[in-house]
């Protein structure tokens, strides 16, 4: 048995793959700073009872001497005390990245979701269709899937031990570039942790890399541009019914949308045309695993969705929580679209994650926002999210509240997310939806769930 331990490991990627070792017979243990600080509870419990060992992040786990090689993810540095003790000890750090791409090279099928938007629900849809249909996948996911929770570990990833894989590749670290998949799937490519022109180059060479086939999304003029990357191609869309997988008429319908695929109506229990558009990306890669495209769709009716993607956490005294994890120009624009699908004042909190992106595309987010807001919804902001290290801390959330007032819409700033929460819960009023968005902070979801409760 080997013996490994995850620095960081209450990030959704590093959960996973503690989970996927763990099913394999290794020993685990893990370290975070929101653990120490008393965050993320849920989470804790949850990767006990799948048995991974919980230390503080302090080096004592290294107590243990058995313990082989340090994985880390890339917002760890080198001063924090488990990755020092580690090189102090001669023991190898190595990036999640690293590990999942080892993991994901052992199985025949591979399935890697690249594109900047939509990868945690088309990856979870994609798993759900190929479990349903008997196919037994593994999947790794960066979000919990709704279909699989569980009370023993987390529900971002499904063991099987078939000969399929699916799994995220994430572009913003440049670690799409360590896997070589069998079906690359690329949902869209638009501004996020990189240019465009680095974009293309990525999500380009990662279609070349693909064994067998590659999914592409006809709606995006940058996916488009890569169709002569590679000779087996399968297209989707929502908007031209060329494309290999095309979805017609779709409606916004109570809690889902409905669509018409090969002359069948289908409903969808998620809201906004993006995710029928997801629906169609699934379609593709599983026929090209022989799944028949009718037989996915019944089998994605009973579709639960992916944590913190436009999640509703339930309703109080005619008031809706609703808690997303939308963070680049295109998530935040798709979410909104969707919700103003639906009657109801929007009361948004944004959670801004990391100066870098909002220096990058900051201004881009609000006017995502301020292209859908009424004149009655409510945008507030507190501080940019900070986890510590060294970072240029030369924007601030007020900067970017001032421009979607320049722009003609309501937004309010806050040194403090407390002081943020109070407004929120004076303000919200019957028929008014509450939306929570940002990502990578888990302590969203728990601050969704107090204002739930204390709803008047």
């Amino acid at each position: 048995m080997k013996t490994v331990g995850f620095c960081a490991v209450a990030g959704s990627g590093m959960s996973a793959l503690a989970q996927v070792l763990k099913a394999k017979g290794f020993e685990v243990y893990g370290s975070d700073r929101s653990f120490d600080q008393g965050k993320e509870v849920a989470i804790r419990q949850a990767l006990s009872a799948a048995g991974i060992k919980i230390c503080p992040q302090d080096g004592s786990m290294f107590a243990n001497d058995n313990i082989e090689v340090l994985y880390t993810s890339t917002a760890v540095e080198n001063t924090i005390p488990d990755v020092k003790r580690a090189m102090e000890l001669g023991i190898p750090v190595k990036r999640r990245s690293d590990l999942l791409a080892e993991v994901f090279s052992s199985y025949a099928k591979r399935v890697a979701v690249g594109g900047t938007s939509g990868k945690s629900t088309l990856t979870a849809m994609i798993g759900y269709i190929l479990d349903k249909s008997n196919l037994h996948p593994t999947v790794i996911n960066g979000a919990g899937m709704q279909n699989y929770a569980s009370s023993a570990g987390l529900p971002n990833v499904i063991l099987n031990e078939g000969d399929i894989c699916i799994i995220e590749a994430d572009e913003s670290d440049g670690s799409i570039e360590k896997y070589t998949p069998y079906i690359a799937v690329v949902n869209n490519i638009s501004l996020d942790h990189k240019t465009l022109n680095e974009l293309e180059i990525l999500f380009g060479n990662f279609v070349a890399r693909a064994s067998f086939g590659a999914v592409l999304n006809q709606d995006c003029p940058h996916c488009r541009k890569l169709s002569g990357r590679h000779p087996n191609i399968k297209t989707f869309s929502i908007e031209d019914a060329t494309a290999d997988f095309y979805a017609a008429d779709i409606k916004a319908e109570y809690g889902g949308s409905s669509f018409v695929f090969n002359s069948h109506t289908y409903r969808l229990p998620l809201i906004g045309r993006f995710n029928v558009a997801n629906a169609m990306a699934a379609l593709a890669v599983c026929s090209l695993l022989g799944v028949d495209p009718d037989s996915a769709c019944e089998i994605l009716q009973t579709f639960a969705g992916a944590k913190r993607r436009l999640e509703v956490l339930g309703q109080k005294n005619g008031i809706t929580v609703i808690d997303d994890f939308a963070h680049n120009p295109d998530k935040v624009a798709a979410s909104m679209s969707a919700l103003k699908s639906y009657n109801g004042r929007l009361l948004i909190m944004f959670q801004p994650h990391g100066f870098a992106p909002m220096r990058l595309m900051g201004r881009e987010i609000m006017e995502s926002f301020a292209r859908y807001m009424d004149a009655d919804d409510i945008l507030m902001m507190p501080e940019i999210y900070f986890s510590g290290g060294t970072v240029n801390r030369d924007i601030s959330s007020q900067y970017l509240t001032n421009y979607l007032q320049s722009l003609g819409k309501q937004a309010l700033f806050f040194n403090h997310r407390d002081d943020l929460e109070r407004k929120l819960l004076q303000l919200a009023t019957k028929g008014d939806r509450i939306v929570l968005m940002g990502a990578r902070d888990n302590t969203i979801t728990d601050m969704g769930y107090r204002i739930l409760e204390n709803c008047r």
